[in-house]
């Protein structure tokens, strides 16, 4: 094929994907999922014995028959492995009709699980922050999972998303799991601070997991205090049985809500709240430990 004519496809392509959400209504689906270790594969035994993937094929096809049934336009995921992983992931998707052509992957400290984007529209600027610093006890660490910060362009508009996963509530030998979480939050709220400065009106949309639930001081300080031009707001998120938790830990026996969904007040007239929620079909319990949140964004021309 010539380069005019490669041009060609690719100018058809790309206006095809910007046009998309206008015919649909201007509806633009959003889901999150933290995938619960989609990690890299397990060496080969040398021995002739193939690699296999770390994740059990059961669970990935599960996950991936739970984001089918929501059928996103652009999808952020926790604990992806490595990038040969997220190529995994995105083969997968796509086989099943879900054609995510542009993607984004986050090196943050943690070598295993990382957050990534994927996206149906192109992602146009890309700002992620893999070395996050956070100090505890007077000791430097850096954010396990940095911070996601990625610009898509819909229709000729640009939305932020910004994606996190905060430390896990499991216990380390190191410091206070609790206290680091505090002091992740504290960080994210400084980064947020630094892009509302630059523009009071930017339409920002974050998604992740903050492993606390909203009465404690991690979710309510990324949030921001009430009235602020810098606050976010909490999107409320059902499933069809009225039920509000992502969450299930078996060590405790306990569902809570963790994952989370907030958006800039210069983007909350354009959520749906009727076609939000929580995905709830039983698979989650094969798939992960956590359960897929979805939105739609009503944008206009």
């Amino acid at each position: 094929m010539s380069s005019c004519g490669a041009w060609g496809v690719r100018l058809a392509a790309s206006f095809y994907l910007l046009f998309l959400p206008l015919v649909q209504g201007g509806e633009v689906v959003f889901a999150y999922y933290n995938l619960k270790n989609y990690l890299s594969m397990n060496p080969s035994r040398g021995d002739g014995v193939s690699a296999r993937l770390a994740k059990p094929v059961e669970e990935v096809s599960a996950i991936v028959s739970m984001l089918k049934a929501i059928n996103p336009d652009i999808l952020g995921v926790a604990e992806i492995g490595d990038q040969s992983m997220l190529l995994d992931f995105q083969r997968r998707l796509n086989n099943e009709g879900m054609d995510f052509l542009y993607t984004e992957w986050v090196q943050g400290f943690d070598d295993a699980r990382h957050l990534a984007l994927l996206s149906r529209y192109p992602i146009v600027v890309r700002t992620s922050q893999s070395n996050v610093p956070v100090e505890l006890n007077g000791k430097r660490h850096r954010m396990g999972r940095g911070i996601l910060d990625a610009s898509i362009e819909i229709g000729g508009e640009q939305l932020r998303f910004v994606g996190l996963h905060l430390k896990s509530r499991r216990p380390v030998a190191e410091y206070d799991e609790a206290k680091f979480r505090a002091k992740e939050a504290i960080a994210v709220r400084g980064y947020l601070d630094k892009i509302f400065s630059m523009n009071p009106i930017e339409k920002v949309f974050l998604f992740g997991d903050l492993n606390d639930t909203k009465n404690e001081f991690p979710v309510k300080h990324i949030a921001g205090p009430n009235g602020d031009p810098s606050s976010l707001r909490v999107i409320p998120l059902l499933d069809a049985n009225g039920e509000s938790w992502t969450h299930y830990w078996a060590l405790s026996d306990t569902y809570s809500r963790i994952d989370f969904f907030m958006v800039s007040k210069a983007l909350w007239p354009a959520v749906n709240f009727k076609k939000s929620g929580l995905g709830a079909d039983l698979k989650w319990r094969t798939a992960s430990d956590h359960r897929p949140l979805f939105t739609t964004l009503s944008l206009e021309k």
